[in-house]
């Protein structure tokens, strides 16, 4: 099946169809499966008969970035036979309510291999963000489109630990504008954008992340976050906020950039110190943490994501109509 993301700006008149929504994925499959979309017997062939339970894998072919995902959906056979979607369950996600169901995605070959996975052909660059007002006119920053094209730095660069919240970000415009003048640089240094001015027409990417080292933080729950429990912190501004968790499009981008071992993200999860390539890592973010799975490997002096994987969960809201007049258009 196809799907195509807009990313709806809340706060202006436009939608930005330049990326996948990572979360979103998870339902696609699922919302694919309760359509009629996925043949019935491939759904039925799915179904351990002595469980009356199983996974149907759903391949998804995603327009906005023209890759595919393989969504791991769990079906279950209902009390009259019909094979049904699994929504409930004991899965939980920091940064979701209620458990539910585990849904595992896999974006396979995320970057084309004709593309480079690091734009600047650099694991590391030294980043240009002068009249961004931050202490130095120059950081360290890995630049990566897997996912989502995103810009890594340290969270210390910025001023910042890895461990903010919401509140901590959001409510400081100053702040926000600081990082919105950087993301805009960063879209410039990726080829994104000609000009800095691009960026305000592109909300949706790039996206804007920083690490640090694995630390102990309570999350926006009052959740207890040890720092034994993950490899490190993670924070990510998406459409001009520190979002609530993390996107899955930004997880990709961090799996990727985590398993592959000379990245600052790679750096903060410990690898630099370890010397060995990591085959995943538990984040910590605003929410909770999240564990994700990547496997990158040197092809030719390019660097590619083979797979990246992770797991999300989804649950139908409401089926309705919108009827919209002919001579709308």
């Amino acid at each position: 099946m196809n799907y195509l993301f807009g990313q709806v700006n809340i706060a202006k008149p436009m939608i930005d169809w330049a990326g996948n929504c990572g979360n979103l994925t998870a339902a696609v499959g699922a919302c694919a499966i309760n359509m009629g979309l996925v043949a019935a017997q491939k759904i039925a062939n799915s179904i351990d008969k002595n469980a009356d339970s199983g996974i149907c894998e759903v391949r998804i072919w995603q327009e906005n970035i023209s890759k595919t995902i393989i969504a791991h959906v769990p079906v279950y056979m209902d009390a009259q036979g019909k094979v049904q979607v699994q929504e409930t369950g004991d899965f939980e996600l920091d940064g979701v309510t209620f458990p539910a169901a585990e849904v595992k995605i896999e974006f396979i070959d995320p970057v084309d291999s004709s593309s480079d996975m690091f734009p600047t052909n650099n694991l590391i660059d030294d980043f240009d963000v002068s009249g961004c007002g931050l202490a130095s006119d120059s950081v360290k920053a890995t630049f990566i489109s897997a996912g989502i094209p995103t810009i890594f730095m340290r969270a210390e660069d910025l001023g910042f630990t890895g461990t903010e919240l919401q509140g901590d970000i959001n409510s400081d415009s100053e702040t926000l504008a600081k990082l919105e003048k950087i993301r805009a640089k960063g879209g410039v240094a990726m080829g994104l954008f000609k000009d800095v001015s691009e960026a305000q027409s592109s909300q949706h990417i790039p996206k804007i992340a920083w690490v640090g080292a694995a630390q102990s933080y309570s999350a926006s729950s009052g959740k207890a976050v040890e720092a034994n429990e993950i490899d490190l912190v993670v924070r990510a501004m998406s459409m001009g906020q520190l979002h609530h968790a993390m996107m899955g499009t930004a997880a990709v981008a961090i799996a990727a950039a985590a398993t592959t071992q000379g990245t600052l993200v790679n750096e903060a999860a410990g690898g630099g110190q370890s010397k060995k390539q990591l085959s995943e890592v538990r984040f910590g973010h605003p929410s909770g943490t999240l564990l994700v799975g990547g496997k990158t490997e040197q092809v030719d002096g390019r660097w590619q994501a083979k797979k990246v994987s992770m797991s999300r969960s989804a649950r139908r809201i409401m089926v309705g109509e919108v009827f919209v007049p002919n001579d709308s258009f």
